[in-house]
């Protein structure tokens, strides 16, 4: 990670960085809970690898420096069964923290959690925003994609992907994307859409549990090569 990234006040996402503005609650965030200074350093980034050092003045932000461009990171993505409870912000903000580019929902036939269309785009927009609030805290210069719930079927048409099986293998190459599924595993029928499998752990793991380390599996492989 680059020094300053790592050593700024703050870091902050903003729409644009032509001309770089804060949201309220944002702006809030960075004066009265972070108590930022005008002379705090702050990095400032648009969500899709472009980023620059800024002050915080009475008048907004102050940016010193021409934009830096990062490239995208290799994709390490992630589609799960929705976890009981509240272990869902839990999971997609650790999946953001460790470096997921995707982040998505898959609705199996043993999925104890069923979320109908409505239920659904608002745990995704209430997701996304913890997200992105996970990437600020993380010093991230993309931001992942969370992506609203789809049926296995669908999601296992991305290229690349391969099924979490503690009876699968250990080699990730070639993968990029890893389904996970509910507690009750997958059924016969899902098995049989997906071709390749994956071991994450000789043990059962929850399903957040399983998304995590499938993660780190992938982005650890991305960052060996």
């Amino acid at each position: 990670m680059n020094p300053v990234l790592r050593g700024s006040a703050a870091h902050v996402f903003v729409e644009t960085l032509a001309a770089p503005q804060l949201s309220v609650d944002d702006d809030h965030h960075l004066r009265r809970v972070l108590r930022i200074r005008d002379s705090d350093v702050i990095t400032v980034a648009d969500g899709a690898g472009r980023w620059v050092i800024a002050r915080l003045d009475a008048s907004g932000l102050r940016v010193e420096s021409d934009p830096v461009v990062e490239p995208p990171p290799r994709r390490a993505a992630v589609f799960s069964a929705v976890p009981k409870g509240d272990r869902a912000e839990w999971m997609v903000q650790k999946l953001t923290e460790v470096g997921a580019t995707s982040i998505g929902f898959i609705d199996c036939a043993r999925s104890v959690v069923h979320w109908d269309e409505e239920r659904g785009h608002r745990q995704v927009e209430r997701l996304r925003r913890i997200a992105r609030e996970a990437a600020m805290q993380s010093r991230r210069l993309w931001l992942p994609e969370v992506l609203e719930i789809v049926p296995i079927a669908e999601a296992e048409r991305n290229t690349c992907c391969a099924i979490a099986d503690p009876n699968g293998a250990d080699d990730l190459a070639g993968v990029d994307a890893v389904l996970v599924g509910p507690e009750g595993g997958f059924t016969p029928e899902e098995l049989a859409l997906v071709a390749r499998r994956v071991s994450l752990s000789g043990q059962i793991l929850r399903v957040e549990t399983a998304a995590l380390v499938a993660v780190v599996m992938l982005t650890l492989r991305n960052e060996s090569h």
